[in-house]
């Protein structure tokens, strides 16, 4: 089990961090998500020893995580950590940059691992190919695997699939996320995209003004959100007194209501569109069926 103990951290007089304190019990996958500059990095870059810390305390079961004072080569065997810069080898081929730290006395063994782990990123066409031929998105796959190659107990990951095109992002992710599962393998996943979380996290950690505001699992925080912060992240969403924060979803356009409101724009958005619209001097967001003219007025029900 990984606990964060009431960490305060600044890279100056200004903290980043303040009393960050959460628990990450084995094999459990974590979701780091806030806005650009909250932090999110930084924890991981803590829970891995870049840092030294001066308030507070990192352990992994019985050990504490110490920073570059105490370790000559920051980090730890039983932890793994994927940035978004990679650090591959890029003269060697994909194959031999996942082999790489896997035991030579073994072939069969360093080879049955190698073309699994190629298998769960989905680069078996690529398996003799240099890295420095890859793609952006190829590359990070290169880099989840070789993390992935001698079964760390834990698994840091900033923006994992950020460099990876949409159309391939939802395979991998489900391969990645469940074999973590199956190996048991603990998980802390930085991110600003929702997908990252949806359908895989066990708790999601939200942080803001350098603090955790909320943690709880995905459906509590999607269904109840506290906050705008946090309901930005899963969607377009609407402050409407006295109801609260509401999602697009829950606005519906019907015949007749006392809610009117007029149309400012259409967006497509494959299965529906979403509807911009002003309601008392308000802009808000209705999901609907079809597109609505400009200047078109409404009148609307809101689901609760």
């Amino acid at each position: 089990m990984l606990h964060v103990n009431n960490v305060t951290f600044g890279y100056s007089k200004t903290k980043v961090l303040k009393a960050v304190d959460f628990k990450v019990e084995a094999g459990e996958n974590l979701a780091i998500i806030g806005e650009s500059g909250s932090g999110k990095s930084t924890i991981l870059k803590l829970i891995y020893g870049e840092y030294d810390l001066k308030e507070g305390q990192i352990f992994w079961k019985d050990e504490e995580i110490l920073g570059p004072k105490h370790n000559l080569v920051v980090g730890y065997e039983f932890m793994k950590y994927v940035t978004q810069e990679f650090d591959l080898m890029p003269v060697t081929t994909v194959e031999e940059n996942i082999g790489k730290h896997l035991s030579r006395f073994y072939p069969e063994e360093k080879q049955r691992r190698t073309d699994e782990l190629i298998k769960v990123v989905e680069l078996e066409a690529f398996a003799k190919i240099k890295v420095k031929f890859l793609s952006g998105g190829q590359k990070q796959r290169v880099a989840i695997a070789r993390a992935l190659a001698k079964e760390p107990e834990i698994l840091l990951l900033d923006e994992p699939f950020s460099h990876i095109d949409n159309f391939q992002k939802q395979g991998l992710r489900r391969n990645v996320f469940n074999y973590l599962k199956s190996k048991n393998i603990s998980c802390i996943v930085a991110t600003h995209d929702r997908n990252d979380v949806l359908g895989f996290a066990d708790q999601m950690l939200v942080l803001n003004d350098a603090q955790i505001i909320e943690k709880n699992t995905p459906q509590e925080l999607y269904k109840h959100p506290k906050l705008p912060l946090i309901a930005s992240f899963f969607g377009e969403f609407n402050v409407i007194e006295p109801y609260g924060i509401l999602y697009a979803y829950q606005l519906q356009i019907v015949a007749q209501s006392h809610l009117k409101a007029t149309v400012i724009q259409s967006y497509f958005n494959g299965n529906s569109w979403l509807i911009e619209a002003n309601y008392r001097s308000e802009t808000i967001f209705i999901e609907h069926h079809a597109e609505l003219k400009k200047d078109q007025e409404i009148q609307f029900l809101i689901s609760l």
